[in-house]
């Protein structure tokens, strides 16, 4: 009698729960690493444009107090041509305050909306799931 060749159920289903497990293991961490990375972009944006703002005022002696003011290549943060933060600025906080705003695919962000004052002073707003500033600006 000839043996049958090929794979049982059992086995099947063996192969697929493995699979579901490092899929659920995987697909978030890859999902954090991307999510840093943007972040590394709207951080650095905001240091771009704090020197850009230093520059402006040893040649002008005066900041930008408009948001339409800003670089056209530095007041938005994209990826692939969809805006992942939009940033604006603010002359009510002295000298001036750059906010980064999720936007797109990074709105539902736990590190919320980066700023940086022209004094070098790192924050959040909108922080969630238990992060700090701390936590969001060191990684």
């Amino acid at each position: 009698m000839p043996r049958a060749r090929g794979f049982t159920l059992i086995e099947l289903m063996t192969v697929v729960l493995i699979v579901a497990i490092l899929a659920a293991i995987a697909i978030p961490a890859y999902t954090e690493y991307v999510q840093r990375g943007r972040r590394a972009e709207a951080k650095t944006a905001l240091h771009l444009l704090a020197q850009w703002q230093e520059r402006r005022r040893t040649e002008t002696n005066a900041y930008v107090t408009a948001t339409a003011d800003l670089p056209a290549g530095l007041a938005t943060v994209t990826s692939g041509g969809a805006a992942l933060y939009t940033i604006s600025v603010d002359t009510t906080v002295a000298p001036y305050l750059l906010t980064a705003t999720r936007a797109g695919v990074m709105a539902a962000d736990p590190c919320g909306d980066f700023t940086l004052t022209g004094l070098g002073v790192r924050g959040n707003l909108n922080l969630g799931g238990g992060r700090t500033s701390a936590d969001c600006w060191a990684r």
